[in-house]
């Protein structure tokens, strides 16, 4: 799908905010053994500057990342859209998606840092999930917790360019719009056709 200036967002803010809702990336780099790609939660610092991550030491990727140039990619939900939907003709298939992406040099963190962003990690996620304690690493025999961690490599991304993609119909009418929104959510695509609403009611459209 060709990124289409229409489907950029005008808000500065609402790409940051999705990374941050979604919590999830894919992580691609060249490395002498090809490209690659790893998966990974990530947190993106509040000045949104950096995007930290971690993988296993075993991840065809992890031993090539520090000082490489790598691209992280975040996506939200995706849907095919029939031109059956909408009302006028001459219409084509197409697909509606989200997707964020961050470019930029990473770097091999130190075991402290690494430490630092497990827990904010878990912090994130454990107050979203509403679990009452929380569940923390000092629940764990540190022992243990220590052989985890030396399993698995932190990195952290200094964010040069960020392009994400919003395509959620904004090139067509507004009667069209709220057709294919509404024929998402019976399709089962929800969390599709609500970003669609909420994307109007932020002034997203052309």
């Amino acid at each position: 799908m060709h990124p289409d200036p229409a489907f950029r967002p005008k808000d500065d803010d609402l790409a940051a905010l999705l990374v941050r809702e979604i919590g999830f990336a894919a992580i691609f780099a060249s490395t002498p053994d090809g490209p690659r790609v790893a998966h990974a939660p990530v947190v993106l610092s509040e000045d949104t500057s950096t995007l930290q991550f971690h993988l296993s030491r075993g991840n065809g990727l992890a031993r090539h990342l520090d000082g490489a140039a790598a691209l992280a990619v975040v996506q939200g939900p995706d849907a095919y859209v029939s031109a059956s939907w909408y009302a006028a003709p001459d219409q084509v298939p197409t697909w509606n998606y989200v997707a964020v992406e961050m470019e930029g040099k990473s770097r091999k963190l130190d075991r402290e840092a690494l430490i630092r962003q497990l827990d904010t990690l878990s912090a994130l996620h454990e107050a979203r999930i509403g679990i009452d304690p929380p569940w923390t690493r000092d629940k764990m025999s540190p022992a243990i917790f220590g052989k985890m961690a030396d399993a698995i490599t932190g990195f952290e991304m200094t964010i040069t360019a960020w392009r994400p993609t919003l395509k959620l119909s904004q090139n067509k009418p507004a009667d069209e719009r709220t057709r294919v929104a509404g024929a998402l959510q019976a399709q089962g695509h929800g969390a599709l056709a609500h970003l669609m609403d909420q994307l109007a009611g932020r002034g997203e459209r052309r």
